[in-house]
């Protein structure tokens, strides 16, 4: 029996014991290998439970629904994955992004508990590289003890979205129901600001690994090429956030995006690139572990997930 098979079952085992204790979490473990020696596989951070209307509510009704139906989702609940991807070369360990930490909400927050199921431990992690800053995906900075979870990792960020969160007039123009974001924000990134590297748009920020703008879902929301030889694969973050609308209508507008227009050519862009040059993608709030890959079907576009 393989490796992957053996951590599978490990992670059905330890998410059915959580089960028993009452918590309700979703671990999933998906891979890719790129050339001879580097791998990059998704680890679960939990799922978030959102209103559907935050999300979808601007978007017109009659044809969302009929998007809906054909992708057997509905507009009652809205749960989404919360996939971190993690790359490995024998010399680097880097974690895209973080999760959300204990704080956010019950659902997520999971990473801990999955490093330990998968046997990786926080202190073996040498690079952590952030998308953006939304709770999501960097409350997880910090463990129960208010402490970087990952102390031996130099942290990288796009300079854009560092100096938006940085900024002490965001709390007061990101408006109301998200002002908590940008608190919770600033306090993660002072916690790790000695150990900070920033880089912009088209840089190796690693050997084989660089930046690619995707502005929108936040000012300066950063994706990630990574390139092995003829294998590459695009780590999305949220530019790309589910798995029916977003490809099909890039051009509606998400109520998660802080700046909708931008954030639509950043997936029409995406899904250009990504559909012309074959190449997988990993979203964070994809199905199935988030890999997968992108079909252009006339202006629209589909994603097929790895398990398809």
């Amino acid at each position: 029996m393989s490796g992957n098979a053996l951590t599978r079952r490990a992670l059905l085992r330890h998410a059915a014991c959580l089960a028993t204790l009452g918590v309700q979490s979703k671990f999933v473990l998906a891979d890719i290998r790129l050339g001879s020696s580097a791998m990059v596989s998704t680890l679960s951070d939990g799922y978030l439970s959102l209103p559907p209307e935050m999300v979808f509510g601007s978007m017109p009704k009659d044809q969302l629904k009929e998007i809906l139906r054909r992708n057997q989702a509905n507009l009652n609940t809205y749960e989404p994955e919360c996939n971190i991807a993690l790359y490995r070369d024998g010399k680097n360990t880097v974690i895209f992004d973080v999760g959300a930490g204990p704080d956010f909400m019950p659902t997520s927050g999971k990473l801990s508990e999955t490093l330990d199921v998968v046997g990786l431990s926080p202190d073996e992690v040498t690079q952590v590289v952030f998308t953006h800053a939304h709770p999501d995906h960097i409350w997880g900075v910090l463990d129960d003890f208010d402490d970087p979870l990952f102390p031996n990792a130099t942290y990288h960020f796009g300079r854009k979205e560092w100096d938006y969160w940085w900024d002490p007039a965001t709390v007061d123009s990101i408006g109301a129901d998200r002002a908590s974001f940008a608190v919770g924000a600033k306090r993660r990134m002072e916690a790790i600001e000695d150990q900070v590297e920033f880089f912009e748009d088209g840089q190796e920020i690693l050997p084989k690994i660089a930046a690619r703008a995707s502005f929108g879902h936040t000012p300066g929301h950063m994706a990630f090429e990574i390139r092995d030889g003829n294998d590459a694969v695009m780590i999305v973050g949220d530019a790309l956030g589910n798995p029916h609308v977003a490809f099909e209508r890039p051009d509606w507008h998400s109520g998660t995006d802080q700046d909708p227009d931008t954030a639509a050519t950043a997936r029409k862009s995406l899904l250009d690139q990504v559909s012309h040059e074959q190449m997988k993608i990993i979203g964070f709030h994809l199905p199935d572990g988030g890999i997968g890959r992108v079909e252009k079907t006339g202006s629209a576009y589909r994603f097929i997930g790895e398990t398809s």
